[in-house]
């Protein structure tokens, strides 16, 4: 069971409407329904299945009217007559439409149901003739019962039959990764038959492979942003190790909601990182202030004149960086708690972004400053004398 719109798009992008699919595609319908039975078999015990259920591609049963050309022509009757007689006596034909102030209503026009309910009684159905006679049915055409397929399904050329899968418990890229080794070792497929694993696993890698550009992409901006922003490498890379701090609170609360890695989780990872790097921005800035005011006072000669100025930067920063992240955990609250339409996707978004700001905090506020220590008392042992100081712009400052 799903949603009906979700359903409906699940069904006109990929055709399956299950989080897994297989698609079984080859020339023959009866091989492909002994395959897809073959998975269904296979895939049906491995741990995570919930439910699994290979189409029956070969399964309807059907009535075929076989008209014979000679006895036909012995009465004068062409073969469109006969089919005409079968379509409006059996399958009923729409004869006019009949009109009700602004509605419209087809009349159609068939036999009633006593005398079309079996075989037998289709046979007696009467076919008139040009002579004006009628005669029955069955002396111009023979009724037979076959098997076919309810549905003929292809794509690419090539006859497909699906194979729905329905999981839980478990992540899509593992059970897939799971299921092809254990179809690949198990099932056979004979010349001329391939798979194709689709589904919403199909949306999962299109968005890998998407996320595989954008995430890096996204790092490389935020470096370059940094680096225009403090002109230095250094100080860039300092802020950027937030990003990794930040992922520490992320994936622990991820791990105890039991949230699995999905699109929505990578986009609340991608919008942590901004917020991370934003902290880190306003902590390295005014770092770089109170040491500079440090140096500037002549006050700035030993390690532990180092350790004093951080102190007081980072104290100095500690109200602002609560605030912020205080808000940010307060707006997303909300959305870890909704209930309704959508929720489970934002939830995916919001979790990395709170478990990522309390990690965030904790790391940046002690972590932080205790890297950029050791990173300008090196810098005062390598230079015998104050460092340089930072250079902050005045625009930086505002910001």
């Amino acid at each position: 069971w799903t949603m009906p719109i979700k359903a409906r798009v699940d069904m006109l992008t990929t055709g399956i409407r299950t989080p897994v699919g297989v698609k079984i595609y080859g020339p023959s319908l009866d091989g492909i329904e002994a395959i897809g039975r073959r998975v269904e078999e296979v895939v049906g015990g491995l741990p995570g299945t919930r439910n699994v259920y290979a189409e029956r591609v070969v399964g309807g049963y059907f009535l075929d009217f076989e008209i014979d050309r000679d006895q036909a022509a012995r009465f004068g009757l062409a073969v469109d007559d006969i089919a005409a007689v079968i379509e409006s006596a059996i399958g009923g034909r729409n004869v006019t439409t009949t009109i009700e102030g602004r509605e419209r209503f087809p009349v159609n026009v068939r036999y009633a149901r006593e005398l079309r309910d079996d075989p037998d009684r289709l046979e007696r159905v009467l076919v008139t003739t040009p002579s004006g006679s009628q005669i029955p049915l069955s002396q111009v055409a023979a009724i037979r019962r076959t098997t076919g397929p309810p549905v003929v399904k292809s794509e690419g050329g090539s006859l497909v039959g699906y194979v729905y899968v329905d999981v839980a418990g478990v992540d899509l890229g593992s059970f897939v990764d799971n299921a092809r080794r254990v179809v690949r070792e198990q099932v056979e497929l004979p010349p001329g038959y391939f798979l194709s694993w689709s589904g919403q696993y199909e949306y999962m890698q299109r968005a890998a492979a998407r996320l595989r550009i954008a995430v890096p992409a996204t790092l490389i901006i935020v470096f370059l942003l940094l680096f225009f922003n403090f002109r230095k490498i250094a100080q860039t890379l300092l802020v950027m190790s937030l990003i990794p701090f930040s992922l520490v609170g992320a994936f622990w609360l991820l791990a105890l909601l039991g949230y699995d890695l999905s699109v929505a989780v990578w986009v609340g990872v991608i919008a942590l990182g901004g917020v991370a790097t934003e902290i880190g921005v306003v902590m390295v800035m005014y770092l770089d202030e109170s040491l500079e005011r440090h140096a500037r006072d002549g006050g700035l000669r030993t390690s532990e004149d180092v350790i004093a100025a951080v102190r007081e930067g980072a104290v100095q920063r500690l109200r602002p960086v609560v605030m912020t992240v205080t808000a940010i955990i307060a707006g997303l609250l909300p959305i870890m708690w909704s209930q309704g339409a959508g929720a489970d996707v934002m939830k995916r978004i919001a979790a990395p972004m709170v478990g990522g700001m309390v990690s965030t905090t904790l790391l940046g506020l002690l972590v932080l400053p205790t890297i950029y220590v050791l990173w300008r008392s090196a810098q005062l042992r390598r230079a015998g004398s104050a460092p340089e100081p930072a250079s902050v712009s005045e625009e930086s400052r505002d910001s």
